[in-house]
């Protein structure tokens, strides 16, 4: 029965199967596949050392804008906001509008100024005039003094022999030295008098001057308050769009005080900071790869435009000081600014702070250049 039982058991096991690898199909396809992954490492390995190890990525990028922020140069309370928040805004357009009745009061004042110094300078004019006028009256009055001064110096002149021969008395001689003597001082009296004349028509001119100074000091207080009357009207600087808005209706500003934010998000780019180790064969001009977290596996291209003069470090508010205490190296990062080309598009989901992987092929690029 045992060898009844031994026969059963080799009947149920069968004949014994052939091992796959004596398949010639199969071992041909494993040799196509062991190849064609030779293959495939051998192009990797080829790319690699002909242009992949040139090519420079890092993740540490962020899309970046010069960005304004919207300020008041006047105070007052805010009477309009003229936007939105995200609003898409042109340069030159009304943002916000200041009370500006205290503006106009003051270039009203300064006109009324200017007004009062040129009437001033109309009064002075008019007096010179008036005083080039008393000078002819003083002039000929010096004239007709002249005259009879000469005249009585010629009668005593005359009365002099005659009275020192007894022709006449010495009465009239002396009558004769006396008007001779008074008409050469009223010849005197009449040159002060010309004198004076002149000398106040150059205080005259002088009153004038100081009246332009005024006028003219005047007139930069209306051009300083025609300033502030339009600074009331707050202005975008550039085309962009509007965020981190925060003033309201009703507000109270001073000179200075933060309104909003213009981003010219049509001018935005990249700043990728790659390590100091990186930057050997980094050149202005060479080409990037960019890909936006925001944009998901799209890629887009750029181009470096430049390097920053310090590393990170150096522009941080306290920098660090190696010179004391224990040392310990960290690689720093060279922030470098890449210029985007996105169609428009991907333009409307680019904006300042969005993370992305950037790498830039630095292939042809000497160390020595």
């Amino acid at each position: 029965m045992a060898g009844t039982a031994t026969q059963a058991s080799t009947k149920d096991e069968g004949p014994e199967k052939p091992s796959p690898l004596k398949n010639p199909i199969i071992v041909g396809a494993l040799i196509l596949v062991g190849a064609g992954l030779l293959i495939l490492a051998a192009v990797w390995f080829v790319h690699y050392w002909t242009r992949g190890r040139f090519v420079q990525s890092t993740n540490d990028a962020y899309i970046q804008a010069d960005q304004v922020t919207v300020a008041t140069r006047v105070s007052g309370f805010v009477d309009q906001v003229l936007v939105q928040d995200n609003q898409s805004v042109r340069a030159g357009q009304p943002l916000v509008r200041v009370d500006d009745r205290d503006p106009r009061a003051k270039m009203e004042q300064a006109m009324a100024q200017v007004a009062q110094g040129r009437a001033s300078v109309v009064q002075a004019q008019a007096q010179i005039r008036e005083q080039e006028a008393q000078i002819a009256q003083s002039e000929a009055q010096l004239s007709g003094a002249k005259t009879k001064a000469k005249f009585a110096e010629r009668e005593a002149t005359r009365y002099g022999p005659l009275a020192a021969s007894g022709a006449e008395t010495a009465e009239k001689y002396d009558q004769m030295r006396q008007n001779s003597a008074d008409a050469d001082t009223t010849m005197a009296q009449d040159k002060a008098a010309v004198l004076a004349a002149k000398r106040q028509i150059e205080t005259l001119k002088a009153q004038i001057l100081t009246a332009n100074a005024q006028i003219e000091q005047a007139e930069a207080q209306v051009r300083q308050a025609q300033v502030d009357l339009d600074a009331t009207l707050v202005r975008a600087s550039m085309d962009g769009r509007v965020g981190d808005k925060t003033v309201r209706v009703g507000q109270y500003v001073q000179p200075g005080t933060a309104m909003m934010t213009v981003v010219p998000v049509q001018n935005i780019y990249l700043v990728a900071n790659f390590k100091e180790t990186q930057r050997a064969r980094m050149r202005v001009g060479q080409p990037a790869t960019i890909k936006v977290d925001a944009l998901g596996d799209k890629a887009l291209h750029g181009v470096v435009e430049s390097f920053s003069p310090g590393t990170g470090a150096q522009f941080a508010l306290f920098p660090p000081n190696n010179a004391t205490g224990n040392f310990t190296k960290v690689v720093q990062r060279i922030p470098t600014r890449i210029r985007i080309d996105a169609d428009p598009q991907a333009r409307k989901v680019l904006a300042p702070g969005l993370s992305a992987t950037v790498s830039v092929d630095t292939y042809g690029a000497r160390v020595d250049q």
